[in-house]
């Protein structure tokens, strides 16, 4: 019995997994207002009645897709934040690592850079609260730095949304870049290393609002 428990629960996640990659495929070139249920699932090679065993409508599908693009970014840049190595170090590698993902996760990427300001307000809706999330960690690694003592939780916050929102724009253009232009993805990866600098000169500097 729990065999066959098992083979189920497999399928099951096999089915959602061709649904999400399905629904990504085709909003490589178009957004998620546009999408009908019927082309995902043939898309996925499944049954109409395959999608709603797994989501209510195309905005869950779209919101399980934002879950699954930031999770990684979140990891790395976690990684990156809590590691050792003065401002410099810690710039370049954070850029690294965004230059990298977006290489890694295109799809994900390009669909929230479209989504992020598309029609499905549930899908809108979702890309903030996560990107909130993300900077409410960023935050509280912004504030176990040396630098950081003496900040407000509000100028914290401030300053961890001004990161998240570069790491975003940055992600955008190289995507952008990297598809049509290197020489271009190699400016923009140099100036986004020259913005953090100029945030970080700022943030030494600051003394509140």
């Amino acid at each position: 019995m729990s065999h066959t428990v098992g083979a189920r629960q497999a399928q099951k996640q096999q089915s959602r997994r061709a649904l999400l990659d399905a629904g990504l495929r085709l909003l490589a070139d178009q957004n998620l207002a546009s999408v009908g249920v019927r082309e995902v699932t043939r898309e996925a090679g499944l049954s109409p009645a395959a999608f709603y065993r797994h989501f209510p409508d195309l905005a869950a599908l779209g919101v399980a897709l934002v879950e699954e693009s930031l999770a990684s970014l979140h990891v790395m840049i976690r990684s990156v934040l809590a590691g050792a190595g003065g401002s410099d170090e810690l710039i370049d590698r954070t850029v690294d690592v965004i230059e990298q993902h977006v290489r890694d996760h295109r799809p994900h990427v390009r669909f929230l850079a479209r989504e992020r300001h598309g029609g499905v307000r549930q899908v809108r809706e979702a890309i903030d609260v996560e990107l909130g999330r993300f900077a409410t960690e960023v935050g509280a690694a912004l504030a176990l730095q040396p630098v950081s003592q003496g900040w407000s939780e509000e100028d914290l916050r401030m300053l961890a949304e001004l990161y998240v929102d570069h790491m975003v724009s940055t992600a955008a253009a190289l995507l952008e870049a990297q598809e049509v232009d290197p020489a271009r993805e190699r400016h923009i990866a140099a100036t986004a290393r020259l913005q953090l600098r100029l945030i970080s000169l700022g943030r030494r500097h600051w003394q509140g609002g």
